[in-house]
């Protein structure tokens, strides 16, 4: 099932909207990150690329599954053979590591406590060793996007309150609500009902949901637009806010072949994986930061002007995995020049 189409009259304003030059620029940044993605993974030298802004500053990848986060959470986390297939578990594990969204943070406690498991999850364990790192000025949680805090703990320190919301979760029948939801959208409101889950983070929380067995919703049927992305759309088309956000993301996933072939882009999809909503609204995001220095002159909502985060190169990209049921990995080449997909090298 795909996502709601508005009625017709609607639609067909939404298709109408007055365009600005971001909205060529986009399918044109998401063509080049993409090209930079293949390059890496094939062994070329750096650059990657003549595009002097994306030499300079750092940009996800046009997919997210794509990007190392998320490719350690499926691999490493999500379909770790060294850690049993439960649903119970599978979930643990899942918002374990996106609850702090950061590797080192996982690799931590798996170094102190072995294998993270539901069944001898010891809250005050796991809290002995955030507590000691965090002391010692280790940063437990990743700059990627904020994930609040919780006051589900009187001491009000963020890990203990994330600990202590993961096991209300698991305590309160998420894993059989997950498994009788129909669809992407009842996996958000699901979410949302728990204490300091918002829109973006429930909408984030849902798709790594998505990515493992547990559940398996169309990417293509339901999405949320996050503070970054409703920037990039006000920047992207004229009166972007009379129309809703979502319905502008779904148009750019409809359009994208059409869009790329009368640019006259060669788009390198993932291995037959047409870009999903997610990775359409997650381009919004990065489309407003490249403008912030592509094109100063084009305001959005934030008001921000600069791209906090440089461009660093951490090696090669490990060997590509995704989750089973995407029917992706056995059209995947070994690329040589990089890693064992086992191996990550955690940051700090």
């Amino acid at each position: 099932m795909r996502i709601e189409r508005p009625p017709l009259s609607e639609y067909s304003r939404i298709r109408n909207l007055q365009r600005t030059p971001v909205y060529d620029l986009y399918w044109r940044f998401a063509c080049e990150r993409q090209a930079i993605y293949f390059r890496r993974l094939e062994g070329e030298s750096p650059p990657w690329t003549d595009n002097a802004i994306l030499q300079n500053f750092k940009f996800t990848n046009a997919y997210r599954a794509a990007d190392r986060v998320s490719q350690y959470l499926i691999r490493r986390v999500i379909y770790d053979e060294r850690y049993p297939d439960a649903p119970a578990e599978v979930v643990f594990r899942t918002l374990l590591f996106k609850f702090f969204n950061k590797i080192s943070t996982w690799d931590l406690l798996e170094q102190r406590l072995g294998l993270l498991t539901w069944q001898s999850f010891d809250p005050h364990a796991y809290d002995r060793v955030l507590a000691e790192a965090a002391a010692s000025g280790r940063r437990l949680y990743s700059a990627a996007y904020i994930i609040p805090p919780v006051s589900l703990d009187q001491t009000r320190t963020k890990h203990r309150g994330h600990l202590k919301l993961l096991g209300l979760m698991l305590e309160n029948g998420i894993v059989q609500r997950l498994q009788q939801s129909h669809d992407l959208r009842a996996v958000f409101e699901l979410l949302k009902s728990f204490p300091s889950l918002g829109d973006f983070l429930a909408f984030q929380l849902a798709i790594d949901l998505n990515y493992t067995s547990v559940i398996d919703h169309d990417e293509a049927s339901f999405v949320v637009a996050g503070p970054g992305a409703r920037d990039g759309l006000a920047k992207t088309f004229i009166n972007a806010q009379a129309v809703p956000a979502e319905a502008l993301i779904a148009l750019m996933m409809e359009e994208q072949e059409s869009e790329f072939a009368r640019l006259g882009l060669s788009f390198r999809s993932l291995w037959g994986r047409p870009l999903q909503l997610i990775d359409c609204q997650s381009l919004f995001c990065e489309i407003s930061k490249y403008t912030r220095v592509s094109h100063p002159e084009i305001s959005g909502l934030s008001g921000r002007t600069r791209i906090k985060q440089m461009f660093r190169p951490d090696g090669a990209p490990t060997q590509p995995w995704f989750p089973p049921k995407w029917g992706l990995n056995n059209r995947i080449p070994a690329f040589a020049s990089n890693p064992s997909s086992d191996l990550f090298d955690a940051v700090p």
